[in-house]
C-alpha cells in the first residue's frame, strides 16, 4: 500500500486520526492512587498513543485493500463512516481505558479528569454517529481534548495530523 493512499485516506479521516491517542470510557478515572509521577504519566500515555496510532494505520491499511481504494478510488462517505465505526472508535476507546488505567497522579486530577471528559464527550458522538468524525463539526468535537492533551504533555495522543 503506497504512502500517498495512506495520506489520502488519512486525509479523509483527519478528524478521526486527530483524536487517536484518545478514547472512550464508560466512567472516568479520578483514582489518585496511582504512584506515577506526572512524566511518568505523559510518558506511558504517549507510548500508549503511539501504539494506537500505529493500530489504526494498519486497520486503515487493512480496509483499503479489502475494499480495493487508491489514490484514485478514495473511500465513500458510508466506507469513511465505516473505517470510523470499526478501526476509529474502537482503537480510540481502547487507548483511553489503557491511559486511565495508569492512575492519575496525584494533584494532576482536575486536569487529566478535564482530559478524559473533552474525550468521552467527542468519542460519544461519534459513536452515536461515526460520521460526524467526517465533518467541520467533529472537528470542532475533538479540538478541546486535543488541546487539553497537548498542553498536559501528551502530545501523541493530542497531534493533528
Amino acid at each position: 500500500m503506497s504512502k500517498r493512499l495512506i495520506a489520502t485516506l488519512a486525509g479523509v479521516l483527519t478528524i478521526a486520526l486527530i483524536v487517536a491517542g484518545c478514547g472512550s470510557s464508560s466512567d472516568s478515572s479520578t483514582d489518585s492512587t496511582a504512584s506515577l509521577t506526572k512524566a511518568e504519566f505523559v510518558k506511558q500515555g504517549n507510548a500508549i498513543c503511539a501504539a494506537g496510532n500505529k493500530q489504526i494505520e494498519t486497520g486503515i491499511e487493512s480496509f483499503a485493500k479489502q475494499n480495493h481504494l487508491s489514490e484514485s478510488k478514495p473511500p465513500t462517505e458510508a466506507q469513511a463512516a465505516e473505517i470510523a465505526e470499526t478501526v476509529l472508535v474502537p482503537s480510540v476507546s481502547g487507548q483511553l481505558e489503557e491511559i486511565e488505567a495508569l492512575g492519575v497522579p496525584r494533584g494532576e486530577e482536575d486536569q487529566v479528569d478535564a482530559i478524559f471528559a473533552a474525550v468521552e464527550g467527542a468519542i460519544e458522538k461519534a459513536e452515536e454517529d461515526p460520521s460526524v468524525l467526517l465533518s467541520e463539526k467533529g472537528a470542532s468535537a475533538f479540538t478541546k481534548a486535543n488541546q487539553l492533551s497537548r498542553e498536559y504533555g501528551l502530545t501523541v495522543c493530542g497531534e493533528e495530523n
